[in-house]
């Protein structure tokens, strides 16, 4: 199982000064946090999208080509490119680049995104949010399959043969999908017989399990082999020497992120009551010391049938770097190798 890294590159008021960091420093500190990762042994680093003002990752690919040059072995990725909000040639373009760059070590993670800003920034209309995403999909490997491909579709226009370039040092640029709860984009993956990213973020892990269940049937029908059916979580989650610590991390951005989205979508404000359900055996947050953490992850495959990425979304500790460099460290050197142990 790889073990992974995401980072929306949120910013945070710092816990002790309430300080905002610019935009400069914050992103000096998500370079050191790729850093870390990859001297720690982590297997995959990926930086999301958004158009907001207090996240810094409108450019996930420009990111994460600069982590490519501090780094040397960490696969590096988007969580997720907004795909239906973008030109996919361009899009494949950038990563693309950033496989050449990085020597062979780019992904992409596509989706519709959770956040609607990109959408109307960039000119989708709501009723088109699926439709755009579908046909812009099938573009994006369509270009990944052909160099000079032709296409037609509604949303961008026709490709005649042009050549799309570069080409990506690896044989095939991986693609992931990024799916939230709805049924017909699990089975969408499954028979494209692409990986599928399931974004967990509440309400506990067995709730999937006939999600992935679908997935891995739709793939099956489509004739892909089971191990091209590939399955990863991302979930929030943090690591710190003792189960106190992290939640103490955590906790603080966690309520402010999670206050902010209630308001927004007209939840149910959250409570320290929440926090610890979810933190608790049965809640999504994988949360605690190294053995805790390493035992939750072990379960939480066992709850979705087998895993082969689990993805941790600690961006909401980033008001203490201190604290998130040593969560990294904490996850590459010691959960990692528990995981890696228990599965031999």
């Amino acid at each position: 199982m790889e073990i992974a890294i995401d980072s929306f590159v949120s910013l945070m008021p710092d816990g002790t000064t309430g300080v905002i960091p610019s935009a400069v420093e914050r992103m000096e500190r998500l370079l050191d946090e790729v850093t870390m990762a990859d001297r720690s042994g982590i297997d995959v680093f990926g930086v999301g999208e958004h158009h907001r003002a207090d996240f810094v990752d409108a450019s996930p690919a420009v990111i994460l080509a600069a982590a490519a040059a501090r780094t040397s072995r960490i696969r590096l990725t988007s969580a997720v490119s907004v795909l239906s909000a973008s030109d996919p040639v361009r899009v494949f373009q950038d990563f693309a680049t950033l496989d050449v760059i990085s020597k062979g070590r780019a992904e992409m993670i596509v989706g519709r995104g959770s956040f609607g800003e990109a959408h109307a920034l960039f000119g989708v209309r709501p009723e088109d949010y699926d439709a755009a995403f579908i046909e812009k999909l099938d573009l994006l490997l369509t270009v990944r399959r052909e160099t000079h491909p032709h296409w037609r579709g509604r949303f961008r226009p026709a490709l005649n043969g042009q050549g799309v370039y570069p080409r990506p040092m690896q044989p095939e640029l991986p693609v992931w999908i990024g799916v939230g709860g709805t049924p017909q984009s699990f089975a969408r993956a499954g028979t494209l017989g692409l990986p599928l990213m399931v974004a967990i973020i509440g309400g506990g892990f067995e709730r999937f399990r006939p999600l992935v269940d679908l997935y891995r049937e739709a793939g099956r029908r489509a004739g892909h082999a089971p191990e091209a059916l590939r399955v990863g979580v991302h979930a929030f989650g943090f690591v710190g020497d003792t189960t106190a610590s992290a939640k103490a991390a955590l906790f603080p951005g966690w309520f402010k992120m999670a206050t902010k989205m209630s308001r927004e979508r007209g939840f149910r404000a959250p409570s320290e009551a929440q926090f610890e359900a979810e933190a608790g055996p049965q809640g999504a947050m994988l949360i605690g010391d190294p053995r805790l953490v390493a035992a939750k992850i072990r379960a939480t495959s066992n709850i979705l049938g087998g895993l082969d990425r689990i993805s941790f979304q600690m961006t909401m500790a980033a008001d203490d770097p201190m604290a998130m460099l040593r969560a990294i460290e904490l996850l590459g050197q010691e959960v990692q190798p528990l995981i890696c142990s228990s599965l031999q």
